[in-house]
């Protein structure tokens, strides 16, 4: 058994060597690949003994300042394209939105515009919800999206778009394909508070840009689907309930 062990660890240890070597952009991966294979898969409630303490100390005085209790009772993730920038908000004990922090996104491919199919490299634009919490995701932590939801499955069945893509995740690290990466630090506050407030008291909106700035008030449609306008106009209306960071 031991024999079996050490040679699995061998293994795993050349395999590892052997595509960073390769791949020196995907070192970071294939480490965290390895750690989850020899040192067993967390739990979530593993992963917020390990880092909920930490999150709770820098996230509570940010609550505490906007007049919002913590843990809260539900929160909503803005996330901005153009300037790469996603925004916490909660409710206050009046049931109206706060903002309690903004963390900028350190990666998010592709360009402005919704996701139209798999392989697009693009980040979706829409209102999303939490699917799930994986503690072990190669990037950290990471909270998946239900993309595509029913509203982008009823575009692309218009379209005739069958294969819309998935896996579209919040996570750690700094690099990403059609996700948001935050780093490690600000994944863990956001995995710990979806944890804590219930992913069913979750909400994600992902616009191409702030609708609520004068400035961001139009972007150009004109080669996208038709059906964009109508989605840009649906997020304009949404994002009026949340009011501007002083």
């Amino acid at each position: 058994m031991l024999k079996k062990a050490l040679f699995t660890l061998l293994s795993l240890a050349l395999i590892g060597a052997g595509l960073a070597l390769f791949f020196p952009d995907k070192t970071a991966t294939v480490m965290d690949y390895l750690k989850l294979k020899t040192s067993g898969k967390y739990s979530v409630a593993q992963r917020l003994e390990q880092f909920g303490t930490a999150a709770t100390n820098r996230l509570a005085p940010h609550f505490q300042q906007a007049g919002v209790a913590f843990p809260p009772t539900a929160i909503t993730l803005l996330a901005f394209k153009d300037s790469k920038r996603l925004e916490l908000y909660a409710r206050d004990p009046q049931g109206a939105w706060q903002q309690v922090q903004t963390y900028p996104i350190q990666a998010a491919s592709g360009v402005l515009g919704p996701k139209l199919r798999e392989g697009d490299r693009q980040v979706p634009e829409g209102i999303y919800a939490i699917e799930s919490l994986n503690p072990n995701s190669l990037f950290h932590v990471s909270l998946r999206l239900n993309y595509p939801n029913a509203v982008d499955r009823e575009w692309g069945l218009a379209d005739g778009r069958e294969k819309l893509g998935s896996d579209i995740m919040i996570h750690g690290k700094a690099k990403s394909i059609g996700c948001l990466a935050m780093g490690d630090v600000v994944a863990e506050e956001l995995f710990a508070l979806v944890a804590w407030v219930g992913k069913e008291n979750v909400r994600v909106m992902i616009a191409p840009t702030d609708f609520r700035l004068a400035a961001s008030a139009n972007v150009p449609t004109a080669n996208l689907p038709s059906w964009t306008e109508g989605l840009y106009q649906n997020l304009r209306t949404e994002l009026a309930q949340y009011p501007l960071g002083k």
